[in-house]
């Protein structure tokens, strides 16, 4: 029953709507092209099955650069959220 105040000092997030979806959407295809500029090696390991669509990233590639999407879509949402935007 002590953790009550704790709560009250976490901000208030936006449900979730069609902008949330598209920031998030911006934010992993953001990422995946920061990901296919940077990683050195991004053709190394398993190949997806149409490797074109996510520019010719393998799959652990794949999924480290939509988890960095994540990231900063989670930030991008909650920013925008707190300015009033969404």
């Amino acid at each position: 029953m002590n953790f009550f105040p704790v709560l009250a000092l976490f901000a208030d997030t936006s449900a979730w709507s069609p902008k949330v979806g598209a920031v998030m959407i911006i934010a992993n295809i953001l990422a995946i092209v920061i990901g296919r500029l940077t990683i050195k090696y991004p053709n190394v390991g398993p190949q997806l099955p149409a490797p074109q669509f996510f520019g010719g990233l393998s799959l652990p590639a794949l999924l480290a650069t939509t988890s960095f999407g994540h990231l900063i879509g989670a930030g991008a949402i909650l920013g925008l959220s707190n300015m009033g935007i969404l």
